[in-house]
């Protein structure tokens, strides 16, 4: 009972977590020890919109054809049940290091849900799952210097791993007080453009989409982040990884997967990421990666095993953000006084080094090169 009023506390202003221990979290990694991955319905990708702390997003990647890279994503934010706020964001990268980043994030004022929670509407902005649940329209006209009107339609099934995607947290898992669940649309096709104050950029060609639910303060959930997405001519490889905070063991729990056009290769939580090579960053002291190493393992439906791998340097990043000089308000609030808390995400798009993914199906070896963006998060240390 005293941890549950510590929790409590620490929900609501910010404080640092007891230590609980390992045994606090229950990793989707249990579940897919029987079912490494469960393909997704339509009634998947329903918006939780829960009514106690949380933060939940939509987020959609785009590769386009002519080397533009951008995401757009919609925030939907719970603080305590006290408050609700969404926010749209979009970035499109500038390849160009002498030219600024593309940045926009405008709170959004009249949000509701469609009566089956799959899409998102508010004043001047709407994401709309199809009625077949196989694309998505993404539409904001909140800020004149990014006007997003862009499709993406799904060219391989989408999958969360274990039978729901969902890890636990709390000293009772029958009852926890905390989630975390990814859902992936690995390969996609995008349509569209977003009209910039330069005009507009076409980003024909391929997307990656991710749902995630944190169902609980972000800082408590995860320490560490890296996110990885790979898009090649005929394969894409997609991971999200996160290493908990000392509270719950300082666990890493992995989400990732391999797709080609029409099915999933494998998927599951047999994928790691690795910074092989570090520099520290003088403002901050985290240590952010030079050289990655990522693997995924698995089997295919028809029991082939596979192995996959990238590896390699990563060249310049492309960004360094300060999230809580970026992050709205109201994030600000969630994760203001968490001790030791100084989030910082690390982009990278390493366009003029190679990158190819490695992949072994069965006794087949293909090796393809591809497009990879890919970032490391910095959130609290885990020592």
């Amino acid at each position: 009972m005293f941890n549950w009023a510590k929790q409590t506390l620490a929900n609501v202003v910010g404080t640092e977590e007891p230590i609980y221990g390992p045994s606090a979290i229950r990793s989707v990694a249990e579940d897919a020890k029987t079912t490494p991955y469960t393909e997704l319905t339509r009634n998947d990708l329903k918006w939780a919109a829960m009514d106690s702390t949380c933060v939940e997003t939509q987020t959609f990647y785009f590769m386009a054809d002519n080397g533009h890279l951008a995401f757009v994503q919609v925030i939907y934010s719970n603080v305590v049940g006290i408050r609700t706020t969404c926010q749209f964001n979009s970035k499109v990268f500038s390849i160009d290091n002498s030219k600024p980043h593309l940045w926009s994030s405008t709170p959004l004022s009249n949000t509701e849900f469609s009566e089956d929670k799959t899409g998102f509407y508010a004043n001047d902005c709407a994401v709309e799952l199809s009625e077949d649940g196989k694309s998505f329209s993404i539409k904001s006209m909140n800020d004149q210097k990014a006007i997003v009107n862009l499709k993406v339609t799904r060219t391989a099934p989408g999958f969360v791993a274990g039978k729901d995607g969902k890890t636990l947290f709390g000293t009772d898992l029958s009852h926890p007080w905390g989630t975390m669940r990814h859902a992936f649309w690995p390969r996609c096709k995008a349509e569209g453009s977003i009209m910039t104050q330069e005009g507009p950029i076409d980003f024909n060609g391929k997307a990656f989409f991710v749902h995630a639910l944190q169902g609980m303060k972000p800082h408590h959930a995860a320490a560490q982040w890296n996110f990885v997405n790979f898009q090649g001519p005929t394969h894409s490889a997609v991971m999200m990884d996160y290493t908990t905070p000392p509270s719950y063991g300082t666990t890493v729990v992995g989400v990732g997967g391999i797709a080609k056009d029409g099915e999933i290769v494998t998927a599951g939580t047999a994928c790691t990421s690795t910074h092989i090579k570090t520099k520290q960053d003088a403002e901050n002291d985290w240590p952010y990666p030079t050289d990655v190493k990522f693997t995924w393992s698995g089997k295919t439906k028809d029991g082939k095993a596979v192995e996959a791998l990238i590896e390699g340097p990563l060249g310049e990043k492309t960004d360094r953000i300060d999230v809580m000089a970026e992050v709205p308000g109201f994030v600000k609030k969630i994760v203001a006084g968490a001790a030791g808390t100084k989030p910082y995400i690390y982009q990278f798009y390493p366009h003029s080094i190679p990158v190819v993914l490695k992949l072994k199906i069965g006794d087949e070896e293909i090796s393809e090169q591809g497009k990879l963006l890919t970032e490391a998060t910095f959130i609290s240390a885990t020592d």
